[in-house]
């Protein structure tokens, strides 16, 4: 940085977002700790954080004294410089989060989905937002930027969410229009399981991984690929859907499987119970099937056993084309890994060499909120440093 030569201003720019990313990452710091981490000298530092300091992006945090010389002054970003919002669309639930610009959550919500219609759960989402931005005190309309995750692939050129089955109504045209005029605030829709991979990569099992995959299961099936630390979705968005993997013999009436796809219909939660109906079990949810193999019913563990083989099978396809490094398992089916696991490993074995390690989400029914709020993270502190950089020229 020393022996850069050119545009005094572009300089200070460089300088003010190269100290500003090393406060965001490392936190609170001193002029003189930011020249030994950045190379800058002293004087350069203390400009740039002049700078910083008068577009309100950093503010004095503390002191040190008690040592010979002056007293230290410590810097760290200013995480209440703006807001963003982290909203999960799901069919039974949806889940809400503003977060400062560190991305801690100052507010959370989680509410049971009992829309009826698209529109009535664009309104719902509306008035979560208000519920959350009013617990965390400030506007919903001060939202730098939203990131919604929402089943299916939002398409650039009809504006409408493919691969939504799940969501009755919410492929329709205009829902995105519909969206923006109701929330009010600049946001971005992505498919959830991308952003729970997102969320993996950034706070979770994924961290420290550059090649990974989230294979979620539950309502739907379905998978995010992270590449060289990078989400990968593919030419038309659509990269992931492994619900449409053809899956062998899986014993689902074609519609459905043409619908939602082979491997969902019958690897989802609602395959499972479907299973355990025909095994002679009167249960109405995986969730009690999984609760009736724990105890030792023979009929649930074997369909307990039969779901891990078909996830066993869909691991060894994956892992044959990404070589991934480990394999996230989430979702409401795929967290339950130590009552799936050892049937996916036999499963695995029984169809070749390749191993890929299989590790539980860490961050449970969280993951795609915190993938939603790191996306919308990188839009809103870009922005605010170029607004605040515009503002000073």
């Amino acid at each position: 940085m020393r022996g850069l030569v050119g545009n005094p201003q572009l300089l200070r720019t460089m300088n003010e977002r190269l100290l500003l990313d090393h406060l965001l990452a490392g936190g609170p710091a001193s002029r003189g700790d930011l020249a030994k981490a950045t190379g800058l000298s002293k004087p350069t530092v203390s400009a740039a954080l002049a700078g910083l300091e008068a577009a309100g992006l950093v503010h004095l945090v503390g002191s040190l004294g008690g040592r010979p010389g002056p007293t230290t002054a410590i810097y760290d970003l200013n995480t209440a410089a703006g807001h963003v919002a982290g909203i999960d669309i799901g069919r039974d639930w949806i889940r809400l989060a503003i977060a400062d610009l560190r991305g801690a959550f100052i507010a959370r919500r989680d509410v049971r989905n009992g829309a009826r219609s698209a529109a009535d759960l664009v309104r719902r989402v509306r008035q979560l937002a208000d519920a959350v931005a009013d617990e965390a005190g400030v506007p919903w309309t001060s939202v730098s930027h939203a990131v919604i995750g929402s089943p299916g692939v939002l398409n650039p050129s009809t504006g409408r969410l493919d691969f939504a089955p799940n969501l009755p109504g919410w492929g329709r045209p205009g829902l995105v229009d519909k969206l923006r005029a109701t929330l009010e605030v600049d946001f971005a829709i992505e498919n959830d399981i991308n952003l729970a991979a997102v969320g993996e990569l950034a706070f979770g099992a994924g961290r420290g991984h550059s090649d990974f995959v989230l294979v979620s299961v539950g309502t739907g099936v379905g998978m995010g690929i992270v590449i060289n630390g990078s989400l990968y979705v593919g030419a038309r968005g659509a990269a992931g859907e492994v619900a449409y993997v053809p899956a062998a013999d899986p014993g689902i009436p074609s519609p459905e499987a043409r619908q939602r796809g082979m491997t969902e219909a019958a690897t989802s939660a609602g395959g499972i119970a479907r299973a355990a109906r025909a095994a002679g079990l009167s249960f109405a949810s995986a969730k009690e099937v999984f609760a009736a193999a724990a105890s030792g019913d023979h009929r649930a563990l074997a369909v307990v056993e039969a779901e891990g083989r078909r996830l066993g099978a869909l691991v060894v396809a994956v892992a044959a084309i990404l070589d991934p490094d480990i394999v996230v398992l989430a979702g409401g089916v795929g967290r339950n890994l130590a009552m799936l696991g050892d049937a996916i490993s036999r499963r695995i074995e029984e169809l070749g060499p390749l191993r890929p390690s299989i590790v539980a989400s860490t961050l449970g029914d969280g993951g795609v909120l915190q993938g939603a709020v790191a996306r919308a993270l990188d839009v809103a502190r870009e922005r605010l440093f170029s607004n605040s950089r515009s503002a000073n020229r």
